[in-house]
């Protein structure tokens, strides 16, 4: 949040039941590009079978070239974009075109969410689902503003997701008892 909101009382607008937010790295298309190259380049290699050094050398590249493409394709697409949704009871963190790797937090297991204007990769290590003990678990798909949860074990989770504001002030609203959103 910015500092001039701290001090202004949030609007009494009722808050939305299902809040949706998703951030989106188009650049990891590139990454996945790259993967699709190796991958087509083992199978390239696999019907191309006029290698003169011998079998155990052609096995050996197409294994290599099938592998690391994969690893590149799935490994990036995976987090070319990223899905959240705060309901009632809870917060859903869904990675990529099909889901995967998804968490689910209990908002009752939330102490606290916060408003990150400026998360990068580099606070983290690169892109993708990460752990650093001394910042907890993230899931960073691109550069920009962040959810972060402090967790009643003392960990805390971060996402970065476009308007994360209002994802702050919902998580919020279903944590105060009174249902409104504290100063």
């Amino acid at each position: 949040m910015t500092d001039h909101a701290h001090s202004e009382r949030v609007s009494s607008e009722k808050q939305p039941e299902i809040w949706t937010g998703r951030a989106t790295n188009r650049g990891q298309w590139l990454l996945a590009c790259a993967g699709a190259a190796c991958l087509a380049l083992g199978i390239d290699l696999a019907v191309e079978t006029l290698w003169p050094s011998g079998i155990l050398p052609l096995v050996m590249s197409i294994v290599g070239c099938i592998a690391v493409g994969l690893l590149i394709l799935f490994g990036t697409l995976a987090f070319v974009h990223v899905a959240v949704k705060v309901d009632g009871d809870s917060l859903e963190v869904r990675c990529g075109h099909i889901g995967v790797p998804r968490r689910r937090i209990l908002l009752s297991h939330v102490v606290g969410a916060d408003f990150a204007p400026a998360v990068t990769p580099r606070q983290w290590g690169g892109w993708g689902y990460r752990w650093r003990p001394e910042q907890g678990t993230a899931v960073v798909v691109r550069r920009g503003e962040g959810l972060v949860l402090s967790l009643g074990d003392g960990r805390k989770f971060t996402v970065t997701v476009d308007n994360a504001e209002m994802a702050v002030r919902v998580i919020r609203d279903r944590l105060s008892p009174s249902g409104s959103t504290p100063v």
